[in-house]
């Protein structure tokens, strides 16, 4: 891996990550134009420590509040944890061979970049008309739930997901937009600390470092730092779309995104990662 290609993951990550465009798609869409293997595994689990850092930064009152009683937002938000975490283990695998292997990896991102628009743009059409809001309830928190779970598939928006489906739900968007937030933490953790266990048992991390070579420890570092400052602004667009739920240009970006897929992957530019 080379410095430069640190620096765009890195802004990418944190740009992505709490905008409802899918990190994940994005980081599989440049790794594969790089003809990188998910820019190794060690520096994917930095970046997103990094997004960690940042939404820990702004959202630290509502984190501490989570262990006050009566503790009705930490159940919630273990509830609303649950379903991400089934389908990530079972699933891993086969969405890391998509990423890495997949011959039409193109298309396939177009098709869930064009899902996540189409949910977004209806998602503000409907916002717009009503009226009533609910707090933050059973209601709107499984939904958003098992949104979550649905967004382990690249392309498909973790938070783009779980905001339009407890918006959908008819939950508050204040209420909404910080609970999206708060279930990034336990995902982003639960994952840091899954993959960081397993590749240093299997050796995997180690390799990254014997196979990136000595400039490694630099986009480790630089990934990791961009990652968090770029997100602390990402995190802030996007409350301030929340507000007033404007998700159309979102809509028209990812759009565009899926045809760009499509066109490189007609054009044969998606390598095969090495």
């Amino acid at each position: 891996m080379e410095i430069w290609q640190a620096v765009v993951l890195g802004l990418t990550q944190g740009l992505t990550e709490f905008l409802p465009v899918s990190s994940s798609g994005h980081l599989v869409f440049l790794q594969r134009i790089f003809g990188i293997s998910e820019g190794g595994l060690f520096f994917n689990i930095i970046l997103h420590l990094g997004t960690l850092v940042a939404v820990c930064a702004v959202f630290w009152r509502d984190i501490l509040a989570l262990f006050k009683k009566p503790f009705h937002t930490f159940g919630f938000l273990v509830i609303a944890s649950v379903p991400a975490a089934i389908v990530g283990f079972l699933l891993e695998d086969i969405i890391d061979g998509w990423g890495q292997n997949f011959e039409y990896i193109g298309v396939l991102l177009a098709v869930f970049f064009v899902i996540t628009a189409s949910v977004l743009f209806a998602t503000e059409m409907i916002a717009k008309k009503r009226q009533n809001e609910l707090p933050l309830c059973w209601r709107t928190v499984i939904p958003m739930g098992l949104a979550q779970a649905v967004a382990v598939l690249p392309g498909i928006s973790r938070s783009g997901s779980t905001i339009c489906a407890g918006t959908l739900a008819g939950g508050k968007s204040e209420d909404i937009a910080k609970f999206s937030f708060l279930m990034s933490i336990p995902v982003i953790l639960g994952s840091f600390v899954y993959s960081l266990i397993k590749g240093l048992v299997k050796g995997e991390i180690q390799q990254d470092f014997i196979d990136n070579g000595a400039t490694y420890g630099w986009c480790i570092a630089l990934g990791f730092i961009i990652s968090a400052l770029v997100g602390l602004f990402a995190v802030k667009i996007m409350l301030k779309a929340i507000q007033k739920a404007n998700y159309k240009w979102f809509s028209l970006y990812l759009v565009l995104l899926a045809i760009t897929c499509v066109v490189l992957q007609c054009c044969g530019l998606f390598k095969i990662a090495v």
